[in-house]
């Protein structure tokens, strides 16, 4: 049975603790976010070498496979979006359907060992990305599709939320 998509406005995380991860992105500096990143890539590789990988635990919930390609392409997509925002100014970014990249990308179907790769390889080339941020840029603006404003620093905090809440999501 296919996941429900998400369609909720996590932009709540940058104004409240998140109560199921515990984590509190305005706690959050954005000189810790690249190694909150490579923390993050570094606990994958374990996830996906366990047992029933490809299981989902029920309908509505993606397996840890389909999890850590997710994050995966989090990485990637962020690392984008940054480079946009570090050199358009107010760059608007394209609307990312991420179910339906789940789908089209055949999560469920990839192998673990290749993801827990490309995710490591994606976390450091974001990593690379951030520690690269000058402070003179952190007020640098974009705009998600639906409108939301982001600086660079809150779309680092935002950013941050979404790899540690979904290995809260597969370890917990």
């Amino acid at each position: 049975m296919p996941i429900i998509p998400d369609t909720k406005n996590w932009t709540w995380v940058l104004e409240e603790s998140c109560t199921d991860c515990g984590l509190d992105t305005r706690a959050v500096a954005f000189t810790e976010i690249p190694a909150l990143v490579r923390e993050n890539a570094d606990a994958w590789p374990a996830v996906l070498e366990r047992a029933g990988v490809r299981e989902r635990p029920d309908e509505d919930t993606w397996s840890p496979l389909e999890y850590a390609a997710h994050v995966r392409d989090v990485f990637r997509i962020f690392d984008e979006r940054f480079r946009l925002t570090l050199t358009e100014d107010d760059p608007t970014f394209a609307n990312w359907d991420q179910d339906a990249t789940a789908v089209e990308d055949r999560y469920a179907e990839q192998d673990p060992v290749v993801v827990a790769r490309e995710l490591r390889d994606a976390a450091e080339a974001l990593a690379r990305t951030l520690e690269s941020v000058p402070e003179t840029a952190l007020e640098r603006t974009a705009f998600r599709s639906d409108g939301s404003r982001f600086t660079v620093e809150s779309l680092g905090r935002y950013f941050i939320h979404d790899p540690v809440h979904h290995l809260h999501d597969v370890t917990r």
